[in-house]
């Protein structure tokens, strides 16, 4: 029936479906292990990545998830030829047939993702044109495309805003210029990181997020004949050139999802080994998981997460990286519901990331959110206007409910919640989770989790 599960999951994921229940039967250890492949913030990028190339790309460790398949579908709508390589987890990227798609079949193929936006660099050097329709995406705050938009402008692109969405040109061709993001937006950099390698002269980029996944991207874009270099500061400077090749690239893990399993371990009192995790990109989640009263042991091939002891509460503040990321925060605070005492996660990246507490309420938890965050606490992190701030008092015994998934991070939380709590839960529209988490129903059968498929 599991297997038939994660079948019928997958499938609807394909076509944009995320209407599925799951039945848990909460209150026990997840223990074993597990392996997790490619960060889904750095494949989708490096896929887009091959329609500069003039040859063929090959990219390793591609994890199968709903979000790698919709990028798939947009750039074989594009002529791009996207084949599994002959090893396991392998994509060949062939552009050499780069063609202009239908608006209507790029907003059919797209759904709510907001890849599309990325393309548009790409798309303008080799097509001179581009189209984005209106993008969606998980319900956790504004995440406007003006950044983007802005930049793509600077460096010569014409933008015209259709009922279906927007449309970009580029008549005079696209020519480096000077950006200065007013935040280190991932999506921005990404976005001038991709147009800027083939514009014509110098792009200088103020502001730049710096997250692995950003650095890997570099990565790729050099090994396809890019000049860039990562200055002080947040500056990254790129040297447009002529021609790029193709690559071929083994892809980062994914931490955020490494993350979420050391909480759902946090959580349930379980022992978690996540094959694959690397300690270097995760010293910031580890430093908060150890104070929080877990423990870690790091070895070659991964990292094992289990408790410590009692669970300890902490004060979390989100940041772009080298900071807190705001993916992690979700599945920590349901590790944080069973900690003795007072727990405060300020939440600085998005404006509205705290909805998925209402349900861990409903299940008896005891959190409290503060809209306009707090004032007067200690901050390593300059305040922003958007934060809000969630109190967390424990422990509190979690029983089992009814949950509907939100979005992608808060949906996995919703998970671990229920895995957590003593008695059965329904947690329907968990398609969701396939967007950036692979096979998640075979990795919690693996680690012992009791669930079934609503009939």
């Amino acid at each position: 029936m599991n297997t038939l599960l994660q079948d019928a999951i997958e499938a609807g994921a394909r076509v944009g479906l995320t209407g599925d229940t799951l039945v848990i039967n909460g209150g026990s250890p997840l223990e074993g292990r597990l392996e997790i492949r490619g960060a889904k913030n750095l494949v989708t990028k490096a896929m887009v990545a091959s329609l500069l190339g003039e040859t063929p790309s090959v990219l390793h460790n591609v994890p199968d998830i709903s979000d790698v398949r919709v990028v798939r579908s947009l750039l074989e709508i594009h002529g791009v030829k996207v084949t599994d390589g002959d090893e396991p987890f392998t994509l060949r990227l062939d552009p050499s047939g780069v063609e202009s798609a239908h608006m209507e079949e790029i907003d059919a193929h797209a759904g709510s993702s907001r890849i599309p936006i990325l393309f548009c660099g790409p798309l303008l050097h080799r097509l001179g044109a581009a189209f984005i329709p209106d993008l969606g995406g998980c319900r956790i705050g504004d995440r406007p495309i003006d950044f983007h938009l802005d930049a793509l402008r600077k460096f010569g692109a014409v933008v015209e805003k259709l009922p279906q969405g927007i449309k970009l040109s580029a008549p005079n061709g696209l020519h480096g210029t000077q950006v200065h993001l007013p935040y280190p937006s991932v999506g921005a950099t990404e976005q001038v990181l991709l147009t800027a390698v083939l514009a014509d002269g110098v792009t200088e980029l103020k502001g730049a997020a710096i997250e692995p996944e950003i650095m890997d991207l570099i990565a790729v874009l050099q090994k396809m004949g890019a000049i860039i270099s990562y200055e002080p500061n947040r500056v990254i400077l790129i040297e447009g050139v002529d021609r790029l090749q193709g690559y071929e690239h083994q892809a980062i893990f994914d931490r955020n999802e490494a993350a979420s399993w050391a909480s759902a371990a946090l959580a349930t009192d379980g022992d978690i080994f996540v094959g694959g995790a690397k300690q270097q990109d995760m010293m910031t989640f580890l430093n908060i998981f150890r104070k929080a009263g877990g423990g870690f042991d790091i070895k070659e091939d991964g990292i094992r997460f289990y408790r410590a002891g009692e669970l300890q509460p902490v004060v979390v503040e989100t940041d772009v990286h080298p900071g807190f990321m705001t993916d992690w925060q979700q599945p920590l605070i349901v590790a944080l519901t069973q900690a003795t005492g007072e727990s405060i996660v300020h939440e600085t990246v998005y404006e509205n990331r705290f909805g998925f507490t209402d349900a861990l309420n409903t299940m008896g938890a005891n959190i409290v959110v503060h809209p306009n965050g707090l004032q007067g606490y200690p901050r390593r992190v300059p305040r922003r206007n958007l934060e809000q701030a969630a109190v967390i008092t424990g422990p509190t015994p979690l029983h089992g409910a009814d949950i509907e998934v939100p979005d992608l991070r808060g949906g996995f939380s919703h998970l671990i919640a229920a895995l957590t709590a003593e008695g059965t839960s329904r947690v329907s529209n968990v398609g969701i989770i396939s967007r950036g988490y692979e096979n998640f129903i075979t990795k919690l059968e693996l680690l012992g989790a009791d669930f079934v498929l609503e009939a």
